[in-house]
């Protein structure tokens, strides 16, 4: 089957597609270094449809691309794909966030909120595809970090407070409404929140889910679900006190007032504060620094840090040293002191 003579110039590119979707690369990722006929190949690239075709309908799929291909030719075409194409991401198609790889390495996955007419309210839909997300980037050995942000109007301005607000007692406790919620804070790699903008409720609970907080210079945090009849659901009045005291911790909650970065900054709730436009990029280098280094033994870090909050200084440090202990049954423990000793870069094979 040939495609019709319009398509032409678009095969060889097709080809590229193909070959990369079943080695598993991401749209996003593809979309980035394809650079013949600008636009509409990026529209086509998203239409051949390169996380869910297989070479088993490969032939199918040429025919769907080349009809596409005809229709594109028509500047009209662009806006609604070019919009269709932003839905795509390594993981699958997901409505209300934004999935790929970034950095030189592409080893730092990177998730979006992606609701911005609601603030990037977190609805049950949302929170699931987060879930999913994060799930995907935890089973690839490719990723060493994550990397979780929003818009720079709002990293998430709360809960949907429309979905919760009929719901009765009866089918919050028989369901355990927002159990799921906490996957953030289970997963494994390290997790670094992007904060533009407003972080409120479950929004704020949401970030202090992640093992690193950067805020944008405007970023604001509060926990104002007492202006709503309500307490914090998600670890707002946990988390929080051991992150910022509990002085403030209850001012915060018992108020519903909101702090800004710099409050944030001088509290211990965020450790860094970046310029706005900056704060992605920033966030990313961070997940890079994490990524190369070995993966297992950062999640044993991790564990060892996180485990300071639950245990006592006597049971923490008996963790701590297990784990130190531990990373001596690691090819990338001894790499990593050879390499010391050797005076060169480190090689770790994350076994």
């Amino acid at each position: 089957m040939l495609p019709p003579p319009e398509c032409l110039p678009f095969f060889k590119t097709f080809i590229f597609i193909f070959r990369a979707a079943i080695n598993g690369k991401s749209v996003l990722t593809l979309l980035d270094h394809l650079s013949v006929s600008g636009s509409r190949v990026r529209c086509l690239a998203v239409r051949a449809r390169v996380v869910t075709f297989s070479a088993s309908n490969f032939v199918f799929e040429m025919a769907l691309f080349c009809r596409t291909a005809a229709l594109l030719l028509k500047p009209r075409a662009l806006s609604s794909t070019l919009s269709f194409a932003r839905q795509y991401s390594a993981g699958g198609q997901y409505e209300y966030i934004l999935v790929e790889k970034r950095g030189e390495n592409q080893d730092v996955g990177y998730i979006q909120l992606n609701r911005p007419k609601a603030l990037n309210a977190l609805c049950d839909g949302l929170m699931l595809e987060l879930g999913k997300a994060l799930d995907a980037f935890e089973a690839d050995g490719t990723v060493g970090a994550i990397v979780l942000t929003g818009s720079d109007r709002a990293f998430a301005a709360g809960a949907d407070i429309k979905e919760m607000q009929n719901r009765t007692f009866q089918e919050c406790y028989a369901g355990n409404f927002l159990a799921h919620w906490n996957r953030v804070s289970t997963i494994r790699k390290p997790v670094i929140a992007a904060v533009n903008g407003f972080a409120l409720g479950g929004g704020c609970e949401l970030a202090m889910m992640c093992d690193i907080i950067f805020a944008g210079e405007k970023a604001q945090f509060g926990q104002p679900e007492i202006l709503l009849g309500t307490i914090p659901g998600s670890g707002g009045t946990q988390r929080l006190t051991r992150a910022v005291g509990k002085s403030l911790a209850m001012e915060m909650v018992l108020t519903g007032d909101r702090i800004t970065a710099q409050e944030a900054k001088q509290s211990g709730l965020v450790s860094k504060i970046c310029p706005v436009d900056q704060l992605v990029s920033e966030a990313i280098k961070c997940g890079e620094k994490i990524a190369a280094n070995s993966k297992i033994v950062s999640a044993m870090a991790k564990e060892a840090v996180n485990a300071a909050y639950e245990l006592t200084l006597a049971e923490g440090n008996h963790l701590e040293k297990r784990l130190f202990h531990s990373t001596f049954a690691t090819e990338d423990r001894k790499e990593g002191m050879t390499a010391f000793v050797e005076k060169r870069k480190a090689n770790f094979k994350d076994q």
